[in-house]
């Protein structure tokens, strides 16, 4: 079994703009309060992930590889829409930042997410992260299926 011990923060530059990215596409066969299944493409590769509901940030997390052909016929009965986004790793401290910048109906949203090994590990914070947005449920990937950015962005924007 494995376990995902995962903090989301919002980016407050664009640096990473002229890093190396890799386009995802991801859709959700399953969403709902105790579990989502995901399937995702990135680059050349495809991956069938099942994820329990997160408690204090730490959530049951399976991940399979699974043939891009299987991937991209599975992605066709996916909810909608589907997330597409370029993913950039940069190191800081001595953690690896994942930098997700979205597109499609979430274009606008960059968010940065580190994996911990436990949910009271301590890391370095880079100067360009934003608020934590860990625990709010509107920026999670299976969320912004069911209510895109685009949505709610306005709203947010001004009420920041």
């Amino acid at each position: 079994m494995s376990l995902e011990i995962e903090r989301k923060y919002l980016v407050t530059d664009d640096f990473w703009k002229s890093l190396p990215a890799v386009f995802m596409c991801q859709g959700y066969l399953c969403i709902d309060q105790a579990r989502t299944v995901r399937v995702r493409l990135a680059g050349s590769q495809a991956n069938l992930t099942i994820k329990s509901a997160p408690v204090n940030s730490v959530r049951h997390e399976f991940e399979y590889g699974i043939p891009v052909a299987d991937a991209q016929t599975l992605l066709d009965i996916c909810h909608r829409p589907l997330i597409e986004k370029k993913r950039r790793v940069v190191k800081f401290g001595k953690h690896a930042w994942e930098i997700d910048e979205f597109l499609g109906e979430n274009l606008g949203l960059v968010v940065a997410e580190i994996e911990l090994t436990a949910a009271d590990e301590h890391f370095e914070m880079p100067p360009w992260i934003g608020a934590d947005v860990t625990d709010d449920p509107r920026f999670h990937n299976s969320n912004l299926v069911k209510n895109p950015f685009q949505n709610w962005r306005h709203d947010w924007l001004t009420n920041d």
